[in-house]
C-alpha cells in the first residue's frame, strides 16, 4: 500500500509542454510549472533564449493560464448548480416540518395521528408503540402520502374526472422479525455517558399501511408480448368489475384494449407528456407488467414522487419483479387491503453542466436513474479520460472504457458485468465501478448516500465521452463537460412478495445462480 499526498491540483493542470507527452500526477506528483521564475536566475535565463523561442513559452503559459481560468469558471457553475439542489432539498424538508408542526397546532398539541385536520402534502409520522416484534414503530418512521378532498378548489386545471379527487394516503413504518423486540429501534445515533450506539438498522423492513383505500390503479406493460396483453385484460376486467377501482394505461394499450373490445372504453391515458407530471397526483398504485425494464420505465415517468409500484414477472431475469402473474388475483387482493412491506429503491440525480455554458440556465434539465448512469468512450478507439471528484475532493482519472455510477439497485445490472459487488437495495450508496480500466489496482468502490460525483471530460481529452441514463438518452460530453451526481430525493417504492431481503436473496439464486455448485461428498477423509 503506497500513500501518496494530493494537493488541490487536477490532473489535468500537469500536462508537459514539450511535445505530446503528458506528466501524470500519479507519478512525478504535482509539479508547479511557474516556481522556477521565484529566482531571478531564471528569468535572466528566459530573457536570453532566442525571441521565437520565448514567444513560444509564453504562449504556452498564456493558453495554460486561459485553460486556469476556464475551469475556474466551470467549478464555479457547477458549484452554483450543487448549491442550488442542496437549498431545493434543505427548502422541501423545512416545509414538510413547518406542515407537520400546523397540524400538530390544529390538533391541540397531540402528538397523536388524528384524522381532523387537513391531509394536504404533509408527511404523517409514526408514533405507534407495540411491543410485537411484527411491527416496531419509530417516532422518525418514514410514511408520507396526499390526499386530495372532495370539492377542493385545484388551480391548475386537470385532464383527469372530476370523480377521482380523493387519492389513498398511506403510511410506511419501520418493524422487525423475530419473537419479541425489548426496545423500540430508533434510526438514530445516541451517546449517552460516553458511550456511542445506533440502531441496527439490517434487521429492519419498511411495511406500508393504506389509511385510505386505493382507487386508481396505473398499469404499464411490456410492448410486443402476446402474453402481456392476454394477463393486461384479464387483470383490467378484474379490477374494475371486483375491486371497483380506475384504470389509467398508456394510449399504446388502450388501443389494444379498444381494438379487442368496446367493454374497455372506460379505461382512462393521458394526452401529452403535461398530464403525465400530474400522474402522482392522481395515482395511488402502479402495477407493471414485465421485466425489470418495464419498472425501470415506470420510474422514469414519475419526475418528483413516485407511487408504490406492483411489480410482476413476466420478463427474463427479474431482479425488482418478485410477483408471478398466475396469482395476481390473490396478490393484488392482499395489497389492496395492505398492511405490504415494501422496498425503498435510490434513484440517482443527474446534470450535466457544459463546458459552453454562459450561466446555469443554459444548461440541461436533470435526469433521473434507477439503476446507472454509464460514462463511456462510444466509437472512438481512444481511451476515456475522465477526472472524479467526490464532494470537490479528487477521486481518481479513470482510463479506460468508462465509468458507471450505480445504484445499489442497480449493483446486479451493468455494475455486476463490470467487476462490482452485489448490494442489496435498501442499502444507501453510490456505487464507483470502472469499466476494462487500464490499471490493475483500479477496484470498484462504494461511496456514501450524501455525497456529490462529479466526473469531468479535461480539455486535454484525446476524445468525447458519452453518457446514457438507464440505458437510453444517450448524449455526448465534450472536453470542458462535467456529469454531477447525487441520490434524489424521491425513492421508488416497489411491493415486496415476503420482505425485502428474501426477494433480493431469492432473485439472486434465482436469476444469477448465485453460489449454485455440486455439494460435496460426505464419504471421503475426515479430521482426526
Amino acid at each position: 500500500m503506497f500513500d501518496r499526498e494530493v494537493g488541490p491540483m487536477s490532473p489535468s493542470n500537469s500536462t508537459s509542454t514539450k511535445g505530446n507527452a503528458s506528466v501524470s500526477p500519479a507519478e512525478n506528483g504535482f509539479i508547479d510549472s511557474f516556481s522556477m521564475l521565484n529566482s531571478e536566475k531564471s528569468v535572466e535565463e528566459i530573457i536570453q533564449q532566442p525571441l521565437l523561442h520565448g514567444i513560444d513559452d509564453h504562449l504556452i503559459e498564456f493558453s495554460e493560464a486561459l485553460r486556469t481560468v476556464a475551469k475556474a469558471l466551470r467549478r464555479v457553475t457547477e458549484g452554483k448548480a450543487s448549491a442550488q439542489a442542496e437549498a431545493a432539498e434543505w427548502k422541501r424538508k423545512y416545509e414538510l416540518e413547518r406542515q407537520r408542526n400546523l397540524q400538530l397546532e390544529q390538533n391541540g398539541g397531540d402528538c397523536s395521528d388524528g384524522r381532523g385536520g387537513k391531509l394536504e402534502d404533509r408527511i404523517v409520522i409514526s408514533d405507534e408503540k407495540s411491543d410485537q416484534c411484527e411491527l416496531c414503530c419509530g417516532k422518525d418512521d418514514i410514511s408520507a402520502q396526499e390526499v386530495l378532498r372532495d370539492g377542493e378548489p385545484d388551480s391548475n386545471p386537470s385532464p383527469f374526472p372530476n370523480k377521482m379527487m380523493r387519492k389513498a394516503s398511506f403510511k410506511l413504518s419501520w418493524y422487525c422479525k423475530g419473537e419479541k423486540c425489548d426496545r423500540h429501534k430508533h434510526d438514530i445515533v445516541s451517546f449517552e455517558k460516553g458511550n456511542i450506539t445506533t440502531a441496527e438498522r439490517s434487521s429492519k423492513q419498511i411495511s406500508l399501511k393504506w389509511e385510505s383505500p386505493p382507487q386508481t390503479v396505473l398499469i404499464l406493460t411490456k410492448p410486443n408480448s402476446t402474453s402481456v396483453r392476454i394477463i393486461c385484460l384479464e387483470m383490467v376486467r378484474w379490477l374494475n368489475e371486483q375491486k371497483k377501482l380506475n384504470i389509467y394505461v398508456e394510449p399504446r394499450v388502450k388501443s389494444e384494449l379498444l381494438t379487442e373490445s368496446s367493454y374497455y372504453s372506460f379505461v382512462q391515458t393521458w394526452q401529452d407528456d403535461k398530464d403525465v407530471l400530474l400522474l402522482h397526483t392522481k395515482v395511488d398504485l402502479v402495477v407493471t407488467l414485465g421485466g425489470d425494464g418495464t419498472v425501470l420505465w415506470a420510474a422514469s415517468m414519475f419526475k418528483g414522487p413516485v407511487p408504490p409500484i406492483v411489480p410482476f414477472s413476466l420478463g427474463s431475469l427479474g431482479f425488482m419483479t418478485p410477483f408471478h402473474s398466475e396469482h395476481y388475483r390473490q396478490y393484488l387482493s392482499s395489497i389492496l387491503c395492505g398492511p405490504i412491506s415494501i422496498t425503498l429503491r435510490h434513484r440517482l440525480q443527474c446534470h450535466i453542466i457544459r463546458d459552453e455554458a454562459k450561466s446555469e440556465y443554459e444548461n440541461e434539465d436533470p435526469m433521473l436513474v434507477l439503476n446507472e448512469v454509464t460514462i463511456d468512450r462510444g466509437i472512438s478507439s481512444f481511451l476515456t479520460n475522465l477526472e472524479c471528484y467526490c464532494d470537490n475532493s479528487f477521486v481518481t482519472c479513470v482510463q479506460g472504457d468508462g465509468l458507471i455510477l450505480s445504484t445499489t439497485s442497480g449493483s446486479t445490472a451493468y455494475s455486476l458485468a463490470a467487476g462490482g459487488s452485489m448490494v442489496h437495495p435498501q442499502v444507501p450508496g453510490i456505487l464507483f465501478t470502472p469499466i476494462c480500466p487500464h490499471s490493475l489496482s483500479f477496484r470498484p468502490l462504494i461511496l456514501p448516500e450524501h455525497v456529490t460525483v462529479r466526473v469531468v471530460v479535461p480539455p486535454n481529452s484525446r476524445c468525447q465521452a458519452w453518457v446514457s441514463f438507464d440505458g437510453k438518452g444517450r448524449k455526448q460530453l465534450g472536453p470542458g463537460d462535467a456529469l454531477v451526481c447525487s441520490m434524489a430525493p424521491w425513492p421508488v417504492p416497489t411491493a415486496c412478495q415476503s420482505d425485502s431481503t428474501t426477494d433480493f436473496l431469492r432473485s439472486i439464486h434465482d436469476g444469477l445462480h448465485w453460489n449454485l455448485r455440486k455439494t460435496q461428498s460426505f464419504d471421503g477423509p475426515r479430521d482426526p
